[in-house]
């Protein structure tokens, strides 16, 4: 039947696209759909070892997705540490990362003040996920550089620093202030409230 060649073409197309995803939760759910497309298909044909095959890959998706859904918002699943502005391994990860950082932040050139400036590696285990930088002027703490990596984009990392980690206010910040010309920025969900072309979160 042409549709149920269609169906088994799709299917083995969506599962090459998933493997080509870098984001760890988008690469989970296509290749979930994927392995349900080609599970009915390989039923519908009556090949039922490959039916089989990926019925488990569906049932290993769907665990893996149901924890990675429940990290999103789990304030153990995040570590921020802060370290030296101008310490070696944060220019390292600025280095291997920086085409993809000037996508999001354009305007961003890292020439750190010792006094005045904080810089921020966010962690899952031994693996950095993120980094913030900010430029502390009185109580105010004026945004460099917020960035995630590709694979843990679909997550919340910043989330847990702006809003659960008390690193700002401990160092006697009040005020957290973004750069005006931020990519795709995702402040209006974790609290930050918009004024003019940035944003503005009011610590407490």
């Amino acid at each position: 039947m042409p549709w149920l060649e269609v169906l088994g073409w799709s299917g083995s197309a969506l599962l090459i696209f998933s493997l080509l995803q870098t984001r760890v939760l988008r690469f989970r759910a296509l290749n979930l759909v994927a392995c349900c497309v080609l599970g009915f298909f390989n039923a519908a044909i009556g090949v039922w070892s490959m039916a089989a095959q990926n019925v488990v890959l569906a049932g290993i998706n769907v665990f893996f997705l149901a924890r990675l859904l429940r990290e999103r918002h789990d304030e153990a699943a995040f570590e921020v540490l802060e370290v030296d502005p101008y310490d070696e391994y944060l220019r390292h990860v600025l280095r291997v990362h920086g085409d993809d950082i000037l996508r999001y932040q354009p305007d961003f050139l890292w020439d750190p003040d010792q006094d005045t400036d904080h810089a921020f590696l966010v962690t899952k285990g031994d693996e950095t996920v993120g980094v913030v930088i900010v430029t502390c002027e009185g109580d105010t703490a004026r945004i460099r550089l917020d960035y995630v990596t590709p694979r843990y984009r679909d997550f919340s990392p910043g989330e847990f620093v702006w809003r659960r980690s008390g690193i700002f206010t401990d160092l006697g910040v009040r005020r957290v202030t973004t750069p005006p010309n931020m990519v795709n920025a995702y402040y209006d969900r974790v609290g930050f409230r918009s004024s003019g072309d940035s944003y503005v979160l009011d610590l407490t």
